[in-house]
């Protein structure tokens, strides 16, 4: 019964955000938005954590991970739970990232204790919106509040840095752009033309990679979000399958705010993005309720625990993979 009762608790979350991203997308079928493509990929993928008393009993165990969310461009169906009767879960949401927390109190030498999850994906890419005129930026102030702290430093994302803000403010002073959506555009392109791709094993940042003039996709990715929110354009990463990208927003006359998606490392796509592989997250700056001053760009999975030495195996996978 507690598994089934938070089947149903997560599913309530799932359809509240559902609802929400549907109206965004009536929105966005409007000119001044992002459009829905009909064209889309499903995939199921099994998500959780498999705890083993390998040298013998443990305790005092609490691991969590993320499950992806609805988005306009994407929802999901939980479709099968398998929860260990030693666990107990519960439901969290940080920011807009859902999170379970799983609890074991003790696991006998020997045994394990799964809490996985398995959801149906459905992936839209978002076309460019038909109009782009009427998209304007908005002063800081009269921004959303959870649109608003996507103008402010994240991890990797040095909007301090001097030279990323002289260099904002002087890509744009030799712009002819008109409108807010071409100055939007004018440091895409800086970037795509100034930094060099280039594969990197070490965790990027957005001054790094100006300072380098090369970077792999994150950081190419930090460094525009860098330059847009000193130009007060709020920017955000969103995080797909071994690779990420970017979102800018701008409101139009009527404002209503929308998220555009962009493709800074590889095939140029502004405003839009051919990308099908699942969202995991959106957002660049997480602080988890257990380490409040500790902020991370990403949510990772993880376990602590207090007795013995368990062994745990982090399952993010394609379903029967």
């Amino acid at each position: 019964m507690a598994t089934m009762r938070l089947l149903l608790c997560l599913t309530g979350v799932f359809a509240l955000t559902a609802t929400s991203a549907a109206q965004v997308v009536s929105e966005g079928r409007q000119d001044n938005g992002p459009k829905i493509s009909p064209e889309k990929a499903v995939e199921q993928w099994k998500i959780g954590l498999v705890v083993t008393a390998k040298s013998g009993p443990c305790g005092g165990m609490v691991g969590s991970f993320t499950l992806p969310g609805d988005w306009p461009e994407q929802e999901v169906r939980i479709l099968n739970e398998n929860f260990s009767p030693l666990a107990v879960v519960t439901d969290r949401m940080i920011d807009t990232v859902k999170q379970l927390v799983v609890t074991i109190d003790r696991l006998p030498a020997g045994d394990d204790a799964p809490v996985l999850v398995t959801v149906e994906i459905t992936r839209h890419p978002l076309l460019p919106p038909g109009n782009t005129s009427d998209l304007l930026k908005v002063s800081p102030k009269k921004l959303p509040k959870d649109v608003r702290i996507h103008l402010g430093p994240s991890p990797g994302i040095e909007t301090q840095h001097g030279k990323i803000k002289a260099l904002a403010k002087n890509i744009l002073q030799q712009s002819s752009a008109a409108t807010d959506w071409e100055r939007v555009e004018v440091i895409f392109d800086w970037v795509r033309k100034n930094i060099e791709p280039r594969d990197k094993q070490t965790q990027p940042s957005a001054y790094q990679t100006l300072r380098d003039k090369a970077s792999n996709h994150e950081g190419l990715c930090w460094l525009f979000i860098a330059l847009c929110r000193v130009s007060e354009i709020p920017a955000r990463t969103v995080w797909v399958p071994k690779y990420c990208y970017p979102e800018f927003y701008l409101q139009d006359r009527e404002g209503r705010g929308y998220w555009f998606p962009c493709r800074v490392a590889g095939v140029r796509e502004f405003g839009g993005i051919d990308e099908r592989r699942p969202i995991w997250q959106k957002g660049d700056n997480f602080r988890m309720p257990e380490r409040p001053r500790e902020a991370v760009h990403y949510l990772p999975p993880e376990l602590t625990g207090k007795g013995g030495e368990p062994s745990v195996n982090f399952v993010r996978e394609p379903a029967g993979g």
